[in-house]
């Protein structure tokens, strides 16, 4: 079973659950400033899109903080076994569509449905949405202007964990890109927050070696 209910009370997010899930803003943000450079040089040396690369490794570096496979959907604290990371894409009509991507650790698979699924939602304008068996982080990159930060809005209903970054900006041999990460205070306080965020910084910085 990929995706059930679960009694918060058999979880690590008991407290969490009972202080945020009716709380006026349980999102919260942070905002982290991150050399890309790595990313870069693998997307020109092999070819493959900057933002697929990005999104590799936010999948890799949420795997194996658990609190990611919780989420707070409704009233209700749901379990999922599987991460996907979302993308969204311009679709023919100049709209913009939204794409799941399942997480793995094998960065050619990765890559292969990325390009199939962007494609395909870009030509049938129909979004790819694994969100039934998958808990998904969403993602938007506005690549046409240098963004310091981004807050997302509370809608009351995408709960989901969501990252939004910019244009990046070169610093010597640097490329620094501001990344804001927002989440559910339910589903996971600062402390896992920051492990994530940490784990993406090495993730960035470890991806060169993987195809070495």
């Amino acid at each position: 079973m990929c995706v059930r209910e679960i009694d918060p009370k058999e979880t690590t997010r008991t407290l969490a659950f009972e202080l945020w899930m009716k709380a006026p803003n349980p999102m919260v943000t942070f905002f982290k400033t991150y050399d890309v450079m790595p990313l870069i040089k693998v997307s020109k040396s092999r070819g493959m899109k900057f933002n697929m690369l990005l999104d590799f490794c936010i999948g890799k570096a949420a795997v194996s903080v658990k609190e990611f496979y919780l989420l707070p959907v409704g009233d209700k604290l749901i379990q999922y076994d599987k991460l996907a990371v979302n993308t969204i894409v311009e679709n023919k009509d100049g709209e913009v569509s939204s794409c799941d991507i399942a997480c793995t650790d094998n960065l050619e698979k990765f890559n292969a449905d990325y390009l199939r699924y962007t494609t395909e939602v870009c030509n049938t304008c129909i979004d790819h949405d694994l969100s039934d068996e998958y808990m998904v982080i969403g993602t938007s990159a506005i690549v046409n202007v240098e963004l310091d930060g981004a807050v997302g809005m509370n809608s009351g209903i995408f709960n989901n964990p969501f990252m939004i970054w910019g244009r990046y900006r070169m610093d010597g041999e640097k490329a620094l890109l501001s990344i804001s990460f927002q989440f559910h205070h339910t589903q996971m306080d600062g402390a896992h927050a920051g492990k994530f965020l940490k784990n993406l910084q090495e993730e960035i910085e470890r991806l060169p070696y993987l195809l070495s």
